[in-house]
């Protein structure tokens, strides 16, 4: 059985050169299948508002729904490291209110960290949440949790201003006791720098291959989504969407041409054969026969009531 990594073990894989691996996951299935290839860290994104509940941003994702999801994927992956993202307007509110959802997430979710998107601006509520006891992965870069304030998915760090401020805002939250970073649709040339300059791990999603580590989205490498849409930070590692497609158009042709259920999905045989299949074998059987049968001589004989015998179905 694998060993869940711990902060420390994560930090010896940067000073070691060894990259890490993160994978959305937003339900038992997910987690479990990640786990079992071997992931590092199971992140339980906000992202599931998209790729899940179908929104068309992150932001009407709520504290409940990662609470929830965060629980399936904990009994999924037991042995794996959780990230669960703090959703939006449950942090930045302010010290107390930032604590009190935090508590709830880490108390009722079950994950082992959690992940906030911002900068300099956050960098207090990060310290007083790992005061407390939380572990706390940062967000910097393209924050989805603030799409509107972007003007869309746009590649940031392009600019010298622009770029300097990521690396003060990453900075900040290592300062802050973060314990990584995630980089998102940076240039490679921002991301390579941070990820040398500080000493935590970054972790980059359409951020080159200078991070420390890299994370995909669960739904996104496997094309489970339809439409499919096709992002150049994204390696599709598999097409199961079409499989799925494919599968449930069969089973409705199949049952339309009443080619489904064939004979041996069926359990309408009045074969003696079928019945001990269904009711285990030909002992419960007789014993059937027998108490139906003194039944019925009773009823002959003395007009008893005939009482019909029930057998012990598992």
């Amino acid at each position: 059985m694998r060993k869940r990594l711990t902060i420390t073990n994560l930090q010896q894989m940067k000073e070691e050169s060894n990259k890490l691996t993160v994978m959305t996951a937003y339900d038992y299935p997910s987690a479990m299948l990640s786990e079992e290839a071997g992931v590092d860290i199971i992140l339980v994104g906000d992202s599931l508002g998209n790729v899940v509940l179908g929104y068309d941003t992150t932001l009407p994702v709520t504290l409940d729904d990662m609470i929830y999801h965060t629980k399936a994927v904990a009994r999924g992956a037991r042995n794996t490291f959780i990230v669960t993202d703090m959703p939006f307007m449950t942090y930045g509110i302010g010290r107390e209110a930032t604590l009190r959802n935090a508590a709830r997430m880490m108390q009722e979710g079950g994950g082992q960290s959690l992940k906030l998107e911002g900068g300099v601006e956050i960098a207090d509520e990060v310290a007083a949440l790992v005061k407390a006891g939380i572990p706390v992965m940062g967000h910097i870069g393209l924050k989805p949790q603030s799409i509107h304030t972007h003007g869309g998915f746009k590649v940031q760090g392009k600019h010298e201003a622009e770029a300097e401020q990521m690396l003060q805002d990453a900075k900040a939250l290592e300062q802050a006791g973060a314990y990584a970073i995630v980089l998102e649709l940076v240039t490679e040339t921002i991301a390579d720098r941070i990820s040398r300059e500080l000493s935590i791990p970054t972790i980059g999603i359409g951020a080159g291959r200078g991070c420390n580590g890299q994370v995909l989205v669960y739904h996104d490498i496997l094309q489970y989504s339809s439409p499919v849409i096709k992002k150049k930070m994204v390696k599709v590692y598999a097409d199961i969407g079409s499989t799925i497609r494919d599968a449930i158009g069969a089973f409705v042709s199949e049952v339309k041409s009443g080619e489904f259920p064939a004979e041996e999905h069926v359990f309408g045989k009045r074969s003696e054969d079928a019945v001990d299949n269904l009711y285990g074998g030909s002992e419960t059987r007789e014993h059937a026969n027998g108490v139906n049968g003194a039944g019925e001589s009773r009823q002959a004989g003395e007009g008893t009531e005939q009482r019909d015998f029930v057998p012990n179905h598992r």
